[in-house]
């Protein structure tokens, strides 16, 4: 269950909040739907609600608010707006990711792709998919961790009339196995045909709670769709004949033959018709939009003259239609020729039914799940033979791992092709750069390795892991696969550490590789008299590999804090631009005292003998540190790291 109490949106300089006490529930086993006129402040309530947004008011999720549940993601799908996924990642790619964030098996991908219909499009990129593509992909989302309830905003919103009806069988197969769904949309007979409650929004406040049958009967005005090749004659005729009467009748032109006429009967329009020898295609009683008096309470109503029948939670208006053009929602399916004539506001008929084979829904320790016996009965119901298959349940849960965020992060870094590209860039430029280097002159053979110009603040391979790192945070916050459920990226330790464990692999590779490149370039050019090994080689190594890691845990520390690929590289770009000097121009003053025997009076500090020739690793690690770029490369990193922590217990607290 979902239980909203007292939401309201802070107040907007001197406009009144978007959303001001609004309180109501969204009951397990079936489907609420949040409805309003665009600028109501269904948006602002679901946001409220998901805690994506700052106001007053609490929603609890099966008792207990979002902030309190370990994992949200596992209690509620969300499907807020379009899946915020980087352009250039495929559908399966996308999926795996979000199922390591989650710790779900990487099997369900497959189970949740075929529920939605995207099994031949697995492998299509994210910045190809059509609007109808895009909400498929972000139910999957929603509906990969196995939640026990849904959340979704406005998810028909510019889908076709098939698309509509099939993302709403999906919900529906949802809340008959005991979950709960509360979706938002701006059309009445929408609201009317596919849910169970109607929560009626205007201006910010909560107006009606009601059935969708007392809905339809007392917000809904009724009307009767007429379709005739003589319907303008027909419509004057009838206007004509209401001025006699004197009877409030208006009559409405559509597109195409078809009129939509208010405040009359089919008994009187057809006896109009016969009167007049006019042929009449279609006839029908329908449920129209909402009228003038909406805002009105239900019992302001109750003495008008009911036309239309009771709508149903899963089916559309009753049709009295000749050709079945309006039929209902879970009827045989329709002739390719009607469906052609059909309007888009009426319910149009389902595909052939699949058998719901399974439950869903999340399920706490203390709330044991469905047995096999009750997922058996649910799908034998009659009802749930009419709805589309769902995904399998999870049975068992994954435990808490450390492997989780290195999961996710290593499927981030591999699912696009812009890691790979910028590694070959600097991978040439290194070697096109070395070999200039080499045929100018005068630059020393550790430098014609790296590639490093003595004008150039940084080398390509340090400036490519520096990038690589600002891209491992930045595209969290461009393409926030990670907040659909929180709206901010985490800033866990635990994702920190995969991050900084992930770049550092990264640009030990993207190190050794421009090494040996640059190597077998200078041999190919000119011959073994640039191509040999340092003398101390060692150092050397341990120096450039820092410089390359020091640079990449800069990239993602910067990243991290402000939210930024630009910000992390730039940072980068700042430790041999800004710091270097600065720590230059410190150490450059008069020294009074050295640090000669440190390794010896640090092995006498821990009282213990290092092993393996610990002393002399720890000593060579001083030295590097000493150095200006090595200083200036580690106060960086502390500050960095020291801020990134801060603003961990920051957001936090709040």
């Amino acid at each position: 269950m979902i239980q909203a109490i007292g939401l309201t949106s802070n107040p907007r300089k001197e406009l009144p909040p978007a959303v001001d006490d609004v309180s109501f529930e969204a009951r397990p086993g079936r489907v609420t739907a949040l409805l309003g006129a665009p600028g109501a402040g269904k948006t602002t309530t679901l946001r409220l609600m998901l805690e994506l947004q700052r106001g007053r008011g609490i929603t609890y999720f099966r008792g207990r608010p979002l902030h309190r549940i370990a994992h949200p993601s596992r209690e509620v799908g969300v499907l807020l707006s379009e899946v915020p996924g980087h352009p250039a990642r495929t559908i399966r790619g996308q999926l795996g990711m979000v199922c390591a964030a989650v710790g779900v098996p990487i099997r369900r991908v497959d189970e949740v792709i075929e529920v939605v219909g995207l099994v031949s499009l697995c492998d299509e990129r994210l910045g190809t998919l059509s609007r109808g593509m895009d909400r498929r992909l972000g139910l999957a989302c929603a509906l990969l961790s196995d939640p026990h309830a849904l959340v979704l905003d406005d998810p028909a919103g510019g889908l076709s009339v098939t698309e509509g009806r099939w993302l709403h069988g999906i919900l529906r197969a949802h809340a008959a196995h005991g979950g709960t769904v509360l979706f938002s949309t701006d059309d009445p007979k929408e609201a009317a045909r596919t849910a169970d409650r109607v929560i009626t929004l205007e201006g910010g406040r909560l107006v009606a709670d009601q059935e969708a049958a007392d809905f339809a009967r007392t917000r809904l005005r009724p009307r009767v769709a007429v379709r005739s090749p003589h319907a303008a004659r027909l419509g004057a005729l009838l206007a004509k004949e209401a001025r006699a009467a004197q009877r409030s009748v208006e009559v409405v032109r559509e597109d195409g033959n078809r009129l939509s006429v208010y405040g009359s009967t089919c008994a009187d329009i057809g006896e109009t018709a016969f009167r007049h020898g006019i042929l009449v295609h279609q006839l029908a009683d329908e449920t129209g939009d909402m009228g003038p008096h909406a805002t009105l309470p239900a019992e302001g109503l109750a003495s008008a003259t009911v036309v239309t029948s009771a709508l149903l939670t899963s089916t559309s208006a009753t049709s009295t239609s000749t050709d079945d053009a309006d039929a209902p929602m879970d009827d045989a399916p329709m002739d390719d020729a009607s469906t052609e004539d059909a309007s888009t506001e009426d319910a149009p008929t389902t595909d052939e039914p699949v058998t719901a084979v399974a439950a869903t829904g999340a399920h706490t320790p203390d709330e044991p799940g469905p047995t096999a016996e009750s997922r058996t009965r649910a799908a034998a119901s009659p009802g749930a033979r009419d709805l589309p298959q769902l995904p399998p349940p999870i049975a068992v849960r994954q435990a808490l791992s450390p492997l989780r965020p290195l999961r996710y992060e290593l499927r981030r870094a591999t699912g696009v092709g812009t890691g790979y590209l910028t590694a070959i860039t600097v991978l040439v430029s290194s070697a096109l750069l070395s070999v200039l280097l080499a045929r100018i002159g005068h630059t020393p053979q550790p430098r014609l390795l790296a590639a490093w110009p003595r004008d150039c603040p940084l080398p390509p391979a340090a400036l490519g892991a520096g990038l690589l790192g600002a891209l491992a945070f930045g595209e969290e916050f461009r393409h926030p696969a990670l907040a659909a459920d929180r709206g901010t990226v985490p800033r866990r330790l635990g994702l920190l550490a995969a991050k900084l464990l992930v770049a550092s692999v990264t640009a030990l590779a993207l190190a050794v590789l421009t090494v040996g490149c640059d190597l077998e370039m200078l041999y190919l050019v000119y011959g073994r008299d640039l191509a040999g090994v340092p003398a101390d080689w060692l150092s050397l190594s341990a120096s450039w590999i820092g410089l390359t890691v020091g640079c990449a845990w800069a990239g993602v520390l910067a990243a991290g804090i402000f939210r930024s690929t630009t910000a992390g590289l730039a940072a980068v770009l700042a430790v041999p631009v800004v710091v270097v000097p600065l720590v230059q121009k410190t150490l450059a003053g008069p020294s009074v005292r050295k640090a000669a025997g440190f390794s010896e009076r640090l092995r006498e500090l821990l009282l213990m003998q290092w092993p393996f020739g610990g002393a002399r690793y720890i000593a060579a690690g001083a030295r590097l540190v000493a150095q200006p770029v090595g200083g200036a490369l580690m106060l960086s990193l502390t500050a960095l790291l020291c801020a990134y922590l801060l603003t961990t217990l920051r957001s936090r607290v709040r």
